[in-house]
């Protein structure tokens, strides 16, 4: 993949051979190829995904992404089925998978 002249490998699925190659830049053309425009949600969302990472070399489940995150979008996201919505309208086929790849993280495990 070329991201601003620069060749990035990635595997057949989209997700960095080389983890140290990941760019905002990089992030940006992944959601392009799939059909995404980001945003400031989805921008928090990768940011706690590289930051979890980071923290703990793993990647956040759904379940641990609404119950931390959700709590301090608001009254409106403290239902835990609503701020999920929320997450699939931003990510509608794999939540998870996607924030991974644009992230730059390790594809999830299966039961992530």
């Amino acid at each position: 993949m070329n991201v601003n002249g620069k060749i990035v490998a990635t595997d057949d699925q989209g997700f960095l051979v080389n983890p140290d190659d990941w760019s905002e830049g990089l992030a940006e053309a992944l959601a392009q190829q799939d059909g995404i425009k980001l945003y400031v949600d989805h921008w928090e969302l990768i940011w706690y995904f590289r930051d979890y990472y980071q923290e703990t070399q793993a990647t956040p489940t759904m379940r641990k992404i609404v119950l931390t995150l959700g709590k301090h979008r608001g009254q409106r996201f403290r239902d835990r089925k609503a701020y999920e919505k929320h997450i699939y309208s931003l990510f509608p086929r794999d939540p998870i998978h996607e924030l991974c790849k644009l992230a730059g993280l390790p594809m999830p495990q299966p039961d992530t």
